[in-house]
């Protein structure tokens, strides 16, 4: 059962009921992420979650980790484009401690100019990790290009630049602007009840109001055709195709879900079984959307040798025109909708995911879908529901292209092959 609260200052809270379990996750959601960061402010979103575990009024940071190691608990965070979560998970017996540590590290961390300073170092390790992951830099390549213009296409972690600009002031005036109550979502899944869950958070996330006004980032999905390259020495080509995809609450999101299962997100999927298994061309190979709260997109993905890198893309652009023809098969549609289910289904089975989606959905659109509800959502689904999506989804005049590797005229050949496609 879900159900929900509000505190006199306007922290809501989002819980559910599971009590043939032993376990409590418990989740403080901030609506503060990369697409609400201003100008001099690039992941500072990220900067802040990586201090707030840095040592508190109350605990040193070796301090907090013992304590949640001493109940055998963890406690962690990250940030997204939309939101920062800090979260713990523990025996039931030890809620109380759990939720006393996740608001000691959100109202009482010290941001001391040494910690800071240490960050920053590792923080701009961080953003080289990144640079010497191509995998991980042609999705982020991807998303750059395809939210054009809007604060979406920011990263996440910032650059080397931002980072080290970063000072307690700003700090601290980013979280007057964003760490306010009524920006902030408890979220708590397991063995409770519910008026000790009530008490628990009220003693610890209660306390005064202030005054809030919610910043809605515009979310846009380019319109035209794009592509973007990296010059990386590296022995694979990465390569990422972008479409327009749909918006977390959006109907038509489960369509493309199904689609998603039969192109690229199984191992029973075409691109997998056709470039990969039959091919033996890519090692990789995958597709998923991704859903934001007004928009979204959907992205295709391989990593494969220099040699064949275009014969990847023209496969996967192929793929792509059959679909468009002759849309999937019956079996891929069942499939793919019990695979949804199923996927879905046990996904859900630890106290941590409920807490993660109920917290998610509470702060981003305040609307909280039972099991039953999404179930019911996936049945809806119908052929002609997937049919109806594919003129929108592959749009040609909207196409994306990202690459990382070596620059060569491959490069120039598949950046032809994906604008003309």
């Amino acid at each position: 059962m879900v159900y929900r609260e509000r505190l006199e200052n306007g922290v809501k809270i989002i819980a559910e009921q599971m009590p043939s379990f032993r376990s409590v996750s418990m989740g403080v959601w901030i609506g503060a992420g990369s697409s609400y960061e201003g100008e001099n402010e690039a992941g500072i979103s990220h900067f802040i979650e990586h201090m707030l575990f840095k040592g508190t009024t109350k605990r040193t940071a070796s301090q907090i980790a013992a304590e949640m190691d001493g109940i055998g608990g963890t406690l962690n965070a990250f940030t997204a484009k939309e939101c920062t979560c800090l979260y713990a998970k523990v025996l039931d017996e030890h809620m109380e401690i759990a939720a006393d540590v996740l608001s000691d590290l959100l109202r009482n961390s010290k941001f001391e100019p040494a910690d800071i300073e240490k960050e920053k170092g590792v923080v701009c390790e961080e953003i080289l990790m990144v640079e010497d992951t191509p995998e991980d830099l042609v999705h982020e390549a991807l998303s750059s290009i395809i939210h054009g213009n809007t604060p979406y296409a920011k990263p996440i972690l910032g650059t080397e630049e931002s980072v080290r600009s970063f000072t307690r002031e700003k700090i601290r005036d980013y979280m007057d602007r964003h760490y306010l109550p009524d920006n902030i979502v408890v979220s708590c899944a397991g063995n409770f009840s519910r008026e000790k869950l009530l008490d628990t958070v009220r003693a610890n996330f209660g306390g005064d109001a202030a005054p809030f006004q919610k910043a809605v980032p515009m979310c846009e999905i380019t319109k035209k055709r794009a592509f973007k390259a990296f010059q990386k020495d590296v022995e694979q080509v990465h390569i990422c195709l972008g479409f327009p995809g749909y918006s977390i609450d959006d109907d038509r999101q489960y369509a493309l879900f199904v689609l998603n299962n039969a192109l690229g997100g199984s191992m029973s999927s075409r691109l997998f079984q056709n470039i990969r298994e039959e091919r033996g061309l890519a090692y990789s190979i995958y597709s998923y959307p991704s859903a934001y709260t007004d928009s979204g997109y959907f992205a295709l993905y391989a990593g494969t040798g220099e040699k064949q890198a275009e014969e990847v893309v023209k496969l996967m652009l192929l793929e792509l025109d059959e679909i468009l023809k002759n849309g999937i098969t019956p079996e891929e549609f069942k499939r793919s909708k019990e695979q949804l289910k199923g996927s879905y289904m046990l996904g859900q089975e630890s106290t941590s995911a409920r807490s993660n989606a109920i917290g998610k959905a509470e702060l981003l659109h305040g609307k909280i879908h039972t099991e039953q509800e999404i179930m019911e959502r996936i049945e809806r689904v119908s052929m002609d529901d997937v049919r109806a999506i594919l003129p929108y989804i592959f749009d040609r005049n909207r196409i994306c292209g990202a690459f990382v590797g070596r620059m060569s005229q491959r490069e120039k050949d598949i950046e032809k092959r994906i604008m003309e496609w």
